[in-house]
């Protein structure tokens, strides 16, 4: 049976402590993006700072690369290479010193995103959280390529594309066994596995969390957490409970028809709140 994520659960896990500057709130990097889609990384980016990470990079094509800068000048900006070219030394610099990566958001090509993924995987990487395009692609991809400490950030359509099957009525079974098949931490509408078969169950939110790039803060929000230094789990669990409570809150405030960058000063909110 999964265990019920309440908020007497998350006050005695707690939050690390969060130092005294950006460098001891750890440092994310986020990796996508493209000219369809450019805007995904600064939402996975920001909600990654506003739970309470010090500081982040985003990696992103030639193309859309010069632009991130001036739409979020907290982030640091790097070119991600064409294809499968090597990653350049400032790049790999960031990777090799983050605390958590997450790659995925705004992609919209499964080959860029493998290569993207083949050259992110090369660097020594402690921790990947995966989302979005990048677990389209990941039944096909080499495990053994990717760091242990891996995060799954699925939606419905993706754990079947995971799965390679249809979702069952048991959520929590099915969650469970794409975490074991993947050797992950996996996150599923409100459900989180551990591949040892621990399983947690929140409540995912209302209907309002069902807009456009609200996926992309949520998994900017796990990678913050993560990057902060919890166990992946942990983050994981802490990352679905603040990105549904800020929809909750807006929800109860204005009603739905929020925009998912209306989720991320909540997201502060919802944290200091637990």
């Amino acid at each position: 049976m999964p265990e019920q994520v309440t908020l007497d659960l998350l006050r005695a896990w707690g939050l690390p402590d969060a130092g005294g500057s950006k460098k001891s709130r750890g440092q994310v990097v986020v990796v996508g993006g493209s000219p369809r889609s450019p805007g995904a990384v600064l939402l996975s980016s920001e909600a990654a700072l506003r739970v309470g990470a010090g500081r982040v990079g985003i990696a992103a094509p030639a193309a859309i690369a010069p632009h991130l800068g001036p739409a979020m000048p907290e982030a640091g900006v790097y070119d991600l290479p064409a294809g499968s070219g090597p990653l350049d030394d400032a790049l790999r610099s960031a990777l090799e010193s983050a605390d958590a990566v997450l790659l995925g958001p705004g992609f919209d090509d499964p080959d860029a995103t493998r290569a993207a993924l083949r050259s992110v995987a090369d660097a020594e990487i402690g921790r990947l959280v995966l989302d979005a395009f990048a677990l389209g692609i990941l039944p096909a991809f080499e495990r053994d390529l990717l760091p242990a400490d891996l995060l799954l950030n699925a939606n419905e359509e993706e754990a079947e594309l995971l799965l390679e099957r249809d979702l069952n009525e048991d959520r929590a079974a099915d969650v469970a066994e794409i975490a074991r098949r993947y050797a992950a931490v996996v996150h599923c509408f409100g459900t989180v596995a551990h591949p040892d078969g621990r399983v947690w169950q929140a409540e995912p939110g209302g209907s309002g969390l069902g807009t456009a790039g609200s996926g992309d803060v949520l998994s900017g929000a796990i990678t913050g957490f993560a990057a902060l230094g919890m166990d992946a789990e942990r983050a994981a669990v802490w990352g679905g409970w603040t990105h549904a409570r800020a929809g909750d809150r807006l929800t109860d405030r204005v009603g739905v028809g929020f925009l998912a960058r209306d989720l991320l000063p909540e997201l502060t909110a919802v944290v200091h709140e637990s």
